[in-house]
């Protein structure tokens, strides 16, 4: 027999009765039912119930066993006696009669349990990482992590798109986001960067010849920790692909990441055919760029009904022609205690307040101090327009939609929230297209690109040298799922003149282009292909696909907020000699 074990922990069944079998795996839990001793044996496979009793040899080792402990078991597989068996287990129906113990590796006392699924708090749990992915439901995440990913991968071989691997050390440039710096050694003074994502590299690729690219490609960023990005790095889908236009990119992806959605979603509805919803209309809708669908409420523009009104407030902002008023349906909201809860939330959120009208049986028009302002007439006009009635309720922003697009867009998400509105068990997938390729930087004065500055604009060079810089749209687009972005690409601008031009706009001169990306720009002097291509989240779509809202759960050995790993304690000091090869002297900021 082998040293450790002839089954998993998760392979014995009804056709195993009889045998002798060996296992090896950890002591998950042990309970004494008097005085049997049962021992749930887990393993990456699964868990098996193992018994002894005073009669068994192996008794006296059995009693001296504690959670964690690793062992090795032997003993007759046997049917668990009747009413005993465990359906929920693919083990269930067996348990094995121990007859002989080894000890492999005795634990010391826990800082946290590895049976069930308590909250601890994230400090022992990232510090304690190794006894964290024991647990059932992370180990499971990890497994289907990577499941996900071989379905990526799959799927993009079955598109005829061939894998490679971009350089890690590369050189430093602007993103949107800082660059982790590496010291060279051999050039001192000089820094390689880690790569932010392998844009350039990607486009090189298509420079170079070849047509389809894929990879599960590392990116790093050192920026403040976020909600939906891990400090430090994270991974993606990178994709990219000539002689292609928007539609083909399309095409391409769509069914990849409808395919992988569908294989891991437990049978929960997957968006078979995605709408396409311009940036603009996201905005106005659903006051985000990344709108979750799942949501039923749809903002509308409902000005007209507050132009001239009692209600001066709105009447007096309208005077404005940039200004609107813009209205949050809440069907079923129809009640003062939520209007009174809804407007103290935006309070805080910093808003003076949140206006409303609320329709109840019995009282002409609606009900509430905007109600009463604007008169039964306007009130029944916003009614009709948003197809409410008795029992439900409508919240209105007003000023520049350019300000409070997203306050609305927290209102609609709201509301939807507290009226159990949306519908958790599924996944709406959608396109947004048409962003803007520039927007005016408030705090640099000046216009920058809104997205990515390597996209193509939409009218290329004729548009850049005659439109209004702030209307032109680029072939950019992104993927939605649920109110997350989990992809963002577009089509490349690879004429040299239209990517000076383009860049131009943006502040940059012609020797800023060549100095920051010039290996991208001389490619384009040699025959330089259409191309296209995006980027798909992995983190975040498995994330989604888990049913979990933070990516520490989906992720192997995660940094905490800080942007540390109290696991393996870096970042670290390193060493004078370390510093002195690499030609650093430290100027550390005083206390």
């Amino acid at each position: 027999m082998h040293r450790y074990r002839s089954h998993t922990c998760g392979a014995l069944r009804d056709s195993h009765i009889g045998e002798t079998v060996r296992l090896s795996g950890w002591c998950h839990r042990i309970r004494d039912h008097g005085g049997v001793l049962f021992i749930d044996l887990r393993d990456h496979y699964g868990l098996t119930q193992c018994v002894a009793d005073p009669d068994s040899p192996a008794f006296k080792t059995v009693e001296t066993l504690r959670s964690e402990w690793v062992v090795r078991i032997d003993g007759k597989v046997r049917k668990r006696p009747e009413g005993t068996d465990n359906p929920d287990l693919p083990t269930g129906a067996v348990e094995v009669y121990v007859t002989d113990v080894e000890v492999l590796g005795a634990a010391d006392e826990l800082p946290m349990p590895v049976f069930g699924d308590q909250e601890y708090p994230e400090e022992i749990r990232l510090k304690y990482r190794f006894l964290d992915l024991r647990r059932e439901r992370l180990h499971k995440n990890i497994m289907t992590r990577g499941a996900i990913v071989d379905s990526m991968r799959r799927r993009m071989k079955g598109q005829g798109f061939f894998e490679f691997q971009t350089p890690i050390l590369t050189a430093s440039s602007p993103e949107g986001a800082r660059d982790f710096l590496v010291p060279s050694r051999i050039h001192p003074g000089k820094f390689y960067a880690l790569p932010q994502a392998p844009q350039q590299y990607k486009q090189l690729l298509m420079m170079s010849g070849f047509d389809r690219y894929f990879q599960i490609a590392p990116c790093f960023r050192d920026e403040d920790p976020r909600a939906d990005r891990l400090p430090g790095e994270f991974y993606q889908l990178d994709i990219e692909m000539s002689f292609v236009t928007q539609d083909d990119v399309f095409a391409a992806m769509e069914p990849v990441i409808t395919g992988v959605f569908e294989d891991f979603a437990e049978g929960k509805p997957v968006t078979k055919n995605w709408p396409r919803i311009p940036f603009a209309e996201a905005l106005r809708k659903y006051g985000s760029d990344k709108p979750d669908l799942r949501n039923p409420i749809v903002m509308q523009d409902v000005s007209e009904p507050f132009r001239g009104s009692g209600f001066k407030i709105f009447a007096r902002m309208l005077e404005e022609p940039k200004n609107e008023v813009w209205v949050i349906p809440a069907p079923g909201g129809g009640n003062r205690a939520f209007c009174d809860r809804m407007n103290s939330w935006a309070q805080g959120e910093g808003q003076p307040g949140l206006g409303y009208i609320f329709w109840r049986e019995g009282e002409e028009g609606g009900a509430g101090p905007l109600a009463k302002n604007i008169g039964p007439e306007r009130t029944k006009q916003i009614a009709d327009q948003l197809k409410l009635g008795v029992g439900d309720a409508a919240f209105f922003v007003a000023g520049d939609p350019q300000k409070f697009w997203k306050f609305a867009g927290l209102a609609r998400t709201r509301v939807g929230e507290d009226l159990n509105l949306i519908d958790k068990d599924r996944f709406e997938l959608a396109w947004i297209v048409d962003f803007p390729m520039y927007e005016y930087s408030e705090e640099e004065k000046k216009v920058d690109f809104s997205h990515n500055p390597f996209s193509m604009p939409q009218g290329e060079l004729e548009a850049l040298e005659t439109q209004d810089p702030l209307t032109i749209k680029a072939f950019q687009y992104d993927i939605a799922c649920n109110g997350y972005e989990i992809a963002s690409g577009g089509i490349r601008n690879h004429r040299p003149k239209t990517m000076v031009k383009a860049f131009e706009i943006a502040g940059y001169s012609e020797n800023d282009v060549v100095e920051r990306f010039g290996g991208l720009y001389r490619a384009f002097q040699y025959g330089a292909p259409p191309h296209g291509g995006m980027a798909a989240g992995v983190d975040r779509i498995v994330m989604l696909l888990c049913g979990t809202t933070n990516l520490r759960e989906i992720s192997l050995f995660p940094m905490n907020q800080r942007a540390e790993d109290l696991l393996m304690g870096a970042p670290s000091e390193v060493t004078p000699k370390q510093l002195r090869e690499l030609h650093i002297r430290l100027n550390l900021p005083q206390n």
